[in-house]
C-alpha cells in the first residue's frame, strides 16, 4: 500500500467539493474478510470538543450502518475521478447482495484499525466520540424532513479524525 501519513493541518482541500461533488467510502469494519462499505456524499469536517471531527450520517437500514455502529473506528476514502462509476455501484447496491470490492475491482486494504481501499487518494481514519438518531420532532427546518418521505433517519456519528493518509 502507498499511503503516507500526512498533517491534517497542512491539507489543501476543499470539503465541500470531496463531500458533495466527488463523493466518497465510508467504510465499517476491523477485518478484510468481514467488512462494508457505502458511498456517501453528505458529512462535515469541523472542531468540537478540542478535536479535528468528522461528521456523517448512516441510515440504519445500510449494511455498512452496523459495522460502524458496532466498531469503534470506520474510514472514509477519497478517490479520484476515473472510479466514479464504483462510487456510484457502490452507492446503488447493497452488501447483502454484491462483493463490492469484486464487481468494482477495488482492493481491500488493512490501515491503522479499520478497511479502506488501496485505489484510494486520501483515506481518513475516524474514532467514533458520539452518535445519535435523527428525531423528526427536533426539525427546526421542516423542508429536510423531504428526505425521509421513504427512507429512515439517519443516525448521525460525530467522530475524531486520527490520521490521514494521502496516496504517494
Amino acid at each position: 500500500m502507498s499511503f503516507k501519513k500526512s498533517d491534517l493541518m497542512d491539507l489543501k482541500i476543499n470539503p465541500f467539493k470531496m463531500i458533495g461533488s466527488d463523493w466518497f467510502l465510508i467504510t465499517g469494519g476491523n477485518k478484510l474478510a468481514d467488512y462494508n462499505t457505502m458511498t456517501a456524499s453528505w458529512g462535515s469536517f469541523g472542531e468540537m470538543w478540542g478535536k479535528h471531527i468528522f461528521t456523517c450520517g448512516i441510515r440504519p437500514n445500510r449494511k455498512t450502518f452496523n459495522y460502524v455502529d458496532n466498531d469503534e473506528y470506520f474510514s472514509i476514502s477519497f478517490f479520484n475521478e476515473k472510479y466514479r462509476e464504483m462510487l456510484k455501484f457502490c452507492g446503488s447496491h447493497s452488501g447483502r447482495d454484491y462483493d463490492k470490492a469484486k464487481e468494482t475491482g477495488i482492493t481491500p486494504a488493512m490501515l491503522e484499525n479499520t478497511v479502506t481501499f488501496e485505489e484510494a487518494e486520501m483515506v481518513f481514519i475516524c474514532r467514533k466520540m458520539y452518535a445519535q438518531n435523527l428525531d423528526e420532532n427536533l426539525f427546526t427546518d421542516k423542508s429536510a424532513l423531504k428526505f425521509y418521505a421513504n427512507d429512515p433517519y439517519h443516525k448521525i456519528y460525530m467522530s475524531e479524525i486520527i490520521d490521514v493518509y494521502v496516496k504517494e
